[in-house]
């Protein structure tokens, strides 16, 4: 087993796993418990952290994480046409008036 990405939180460390599964990766999330421990231990030994299982997957597990990690991020925001309501653009609804903003 090797370690292939140590993550700021469960969601994340969560994220990184499922992308490895559906790469056929098998892998396994540690330290899912131990941000309770933060304070009492080092917070990076808290960290989630995803291992994978055969040594041999580590250079394509390695890819996988990096992509993840290059990925960009849409911030972009879009306003309702009967309201005039900023909301995030992946909605679908206005969080204000529930008009469609297709």
């Amino acid at each position: 087993m090797k370690k292939v990405y140590s993550a700021n939180d469960l969601i994340e460390a969560q994220i990184v796993l499922n992308l490895l599964e559906h790469a056929f990766i098998p892998a396994r999330l540690f330290n899912q418990y131990a941000q309770g421990a933060a304070g009492d231990i080092p917070f990076v030994h808290a960290y989630p952290e995803v291992w994978i299982i055969r040594d041999e997957d580590y250079e394509r597990s390695k890819r996988v994480v990096q992509s993840y990690e290059q990925a960009t991020v849409k911030t972009n925001n879009i306003y309702c046409r009967q309201c005039g309501e900023e909301n995030p653009d992946n909605f679908q609804l206005c969080w204000k008036c529930d008009a469609g903003l297709e």
